[in-house]
């Protein structure tokens, strides 16, 4: 049984991006396959203007994380989304429970009679 010959700390290059990055071994997806999987993940491709600045210190966050910026874009926009919607359904649903206390804190007033009327002389 012969044994497969294995490339010295393989999984380090491959983390590290020395295998498997080369423009000899990558091609360009068809874009019915780009189409499924931005469909599969619920992915819509939008245009968008940013200062150039941002767009730097973005690349450098993803850099020092390892990722692409995009990706870091995409999440930091969902993070965001998602506590803002929480943070203001939160102050809705205090709002309506104020309401209620307040309400239910309170004591019912008796009917107030109704105002005479003067007559018609």
């Amino acid at each position: 049984m012969s044994k497969k010959a294995s490339v010295p700390g393989t999984a380090e290059a491959w983390e590290s991006g020395e295998l498997g990055r080369s423009d000899a071994h990558t091609r360009k997806t068809a874009k019915e396959v780009e189409a499924q999987i931005d469909e599969a993940l619920g992915l819509q491709a939008i245009s968008i203007r940013l200062p150039k600045s941002t767009i730097q210190t973005y690349k450098q966050l993803a850099e020092m994380h390892g990722v692409g910026y995009q990706p870091l874009m995409r999440d930091a926009i969902c993070r965001w989304a998602d506590s803002e919607l929480k943070a203001l359904l939160t102050g809705a649903i205090q709002s309506q429970r104020a309401m209620v206390k307040n309400k239910d804190s309170k004591e019912p007033e008796a009917p107030k009679p109704a105002p005479e009327m003067k007559k018609a002389a």
